[in-house]
């Protein structure tokens, strides 16, 4: 994996994003467009990386509603359409989770994934270092596995 990958997240704060940025992170990202290339390429690697095993199995055969909900998650979550709320209510991230084992190997890996994708579509090194931080602090609040 590529040193930079590693670097940003070793380096990710645990201090929230402010308000004002957080509501901006959809426009600043690139609205749907650029959001669909991220999550794409995300999934993309999820599947053609082993060091991604873990977490891929972890998801279903095939992968396009893992995809689609994502992509409506982080919508919302970045300030644009709450498209994820429309379909399924509130996200309750870490109840949905519970069912599958994740300690910090899993973790890491969907911190890794993410933020190779994020790289790959060209996504700006400030702003990935943002979400880099908030995807930490929530990957890190799903962990359920004693390690």
């Amino acid at each position: 994996m590529n040193t930079e990958i590693k670097t940003q997240i070793k380096n990710a704060i645990t201090t929230p994003l402010p308000e004002e940025e957080k509501s901006n992170l959809y426009q600043l990202i690139g609205g749907a467009d650029k959001l669909r290339e991220m999550v794409d390429r995300f999934y993309d690697l999820m599947e053609l990386e082993p060091e991604f095993a873990g977490i891929r199995s972890m998801h279903p055969t095939p992968i396009d509603s893992s995809r689609d909900k994502l992509f409506w998650f982080l919508s919302g979550w970045m300030g644009g359409p709450d498209l994820y709320i429309q379909q399924f209510g509130h996200p309750r991230l870490r109840a949905r989770h519970l069912p599958y084992a994740i300690g910090i190997s899993e973790r890491d890996q969907w911190l890794r994934c993410m933020a190779w994708a994020m790289q790959d579509v060209a996504i700006a090194d400030g702003l990935q270092q943002h979400l880099m931080s908030s995807f930490y602090q929530t990957a890190d609040w799903m962990r359920n596995k004693a390690e």
